[in-house]
Formats: structure tokens, C-alpha cells, sequence
């Protein structure tokens, strides 16, 4: 039989003891253990899109394609917590660790940057497969074209609209991996990663790890004119959508609102109901 389900106070407890191991975890483990992380995400981001771009690409139908899309994304996670992989996003939970005096400012500073590095590196690879292997042309062209909308509309977003959408993501993402750490067997942790993911897909929030794949794929589809011609951009559109613009417009404002939703609204907010509260 599998352990009991976790009331939270223990979920907190081994959340630490978890953060403990990442922020303790070797060079050359991160480094595998990183890359297939984002690459899983890129799996879910594209796997997503290819399911429900059709219904994406016309505005009567944009919320039913979200939810379809979310009800496959979630599936990223489920392979990061399941079958093993260092994610960024999830890893702002070591600030439990952190505030509980057990992992150091620096431990955990240096498992971010490399994990976050290496989640780039995965996802990347991702889509240079992807606009390699021709799927892209699905739908007569369709599958770029909205995977060229959906890279535009990132990085045409504000600092402050990508800052509060990344706040509003990693609050659910982090609490699917929290309640997944308290959840009883392997059919326990799905579902409590399932309906978070599914909420943050559809709601519209901003990942900066599934970013990592929808901006890069968007920059290489957008040098096939066709799917250029079918997603109906305008030039002042395209032009933010570049490595630069990537970085600057989406990644940073993203990252760090990622980092606020689930290291203060999940990690601190839960240490100080249960440790100093």
C-alpha cells in the first residue's frame, strides 16, 4: 500500500526535504536532469498547440482550443515529477528550504541559473526538431501560422502584463507540484497536477519554460513566408520577434514574476502559515 495522503504542514516538511536534494544535486546530474525538463515542457507546449491550433486560430472558438490545449499541457509536468527532471518554475519552491535555514541564498541561486539554462537548452532543442521535422505545415500551414501568433503575441506583451500573467501561472504551477508532493501513489500526483495545469493553460498566464519552446519555434517558423502570409501579422508585429525581443520583451519580465507567484504565494506564504504563524 501507498503512504497516506499529506495534510499540508507535511507537505511543507517534505518540500524542504526535497528542496534540500536539488540544492545538493551535482553538476552533471542538473545538467541531464535540466535538459529533459525542458524539453518535456516542449514536448506539452507543442503537443498542445498541434491539438488545438484549428480551434485557436479563429477567435469564436480561442477559449474552447485554450481549454483543449490545457487538458494536454499538463502532461509536461506529469513526466517532469514522474519520470525525473529539474524545472525552473518548480524549483522556486527551494525558497522553503531557504527561509527554513536549511539550504544557503547561493545553493539556491546556482541550481536556478543552471536549471534554468539548461530548461532553455531543452526547449530549444525541441524546436529546432519540430520546424525540422515539417509538422509545422499540419493543417495546410495552419499548425506555423498560429505557432507564429502565439510566439507574437509574447513578445508584444507589456513588462507588466508578462510580470502579473507569470505571477498568476507559477502561483498554480507551483501548488500542482506542491499537491502532488502530498498526494498518495502515481495515480494521486497526476490528478493533483492535472486541474492546476488545465486552469493556467486555459486561463492564458505566462510560463517562462514553455516560452522557452513558443518564442523560439515562432522566430524559425517565421523565416517560411507562408506561415507568415497565413497568421496575418503586421510587420510593427514581427519585428519584436527576435532573440532580442524574446529576452527582453517576454523572458525577464516572466521569469521574475514566475519567481514571485510560486516562491512567495506558494513557498514563503505556506512556511510562514506553518512555521511562524
Amino acid at each position: 500500500m501507498g503512504r497516506r495522503v499529506l495534510k499540508p504542514a507535511e507537505i511543507l516538511n517534505y518540500t524542504i526535504a526535497v528542496a534540500k536534494d536539488k540544492a545538493d544535486g551535482g553538476f552533471k546530474k542538473l545538467v541531464i536532469l535540466r535538459f529533459f525538463a525542458g524539453a518535456f515542457i516542449a514536448f506539452a507546449s507543442e503537443g498542445s498547440n498541434m491539438a488545438a491550433f484549428n480551434l485557436l486560430a479563429e477567435p469564436a472558438t480561442y477559449g474552447l482550443g485554450k481549454a483543449l490545449a490545457g487538458a494536454i499541457f499538463g502532461t509536461g509536468l506529469m513526466l517532469v515529477i514522474l519520470a525525473g527532471g529539474e524545472l525552473f518554475t518548480g524549483n522556486t519552491l527551494i525558497l522553503t528550504a531557504v527561509l527554513e535555514k536549511e539550504v544557503s541564498w547561493s545553493k539556491m541561486l546556482r541550481n536556478w541559473a543552471i536549471v534554468y539554462g539548461g530548461n532553455l537548452l531543452g526547449s530549444i532543442f525541441i524546436a529546432y526538431l519540430m520546424v525540422n521535422s515539417g509538422l509545422f505545415s499540419s493543417g495546410g500551414d495552419m499548425l506555423g501560422a498560429v505557432t507564429l501568433r502565439i510566439a507574437t503575441y509574447k513578445v508584444n506583451l507589456g513588462f507588466a502584463e508578462g510580470f502579473y500573467l507569470g505571477i498568476m501561472c507559477n502561483w498554480l504551477v507551483c501548488l500542482a507540484v506542491w499537491m502532488s508532493y502530498g498526494a498518495d501513489g502515481m495515480a494521486g500526483k497526476i490528478l493533483a497536477i492535472f486541474f492546476p495545469i488545465w486552469l493556467f493553460i486555459t486561463s492564458g498566464f505566462e510560463h517562462s519554460v514553455a516560452n522557452m519552446y513558443y518564442i523560439p519555434a515562432g522566430i524559425l517558423a517565421k523565416t517560411n513566408p507562408n506561415f507568415v502570409m497565413l497568421a496575418g501579422l503586421y510587420d510593427s508585429e514581427l519585428v519584436h520577434l527576435s532573440w532580442v525581443g524574446f529576452l527582453i520583451n517576454n523572458l525577464i519580465p516572466v521569469t521574475l514574476g514566475n519567481i514571485v507567484g510560486g516562491g512567495l504565494f506558494v513557498g514563503m506564504s505556506y512556511w510562514y502559515v506553518y512555521r511562524k504563524a
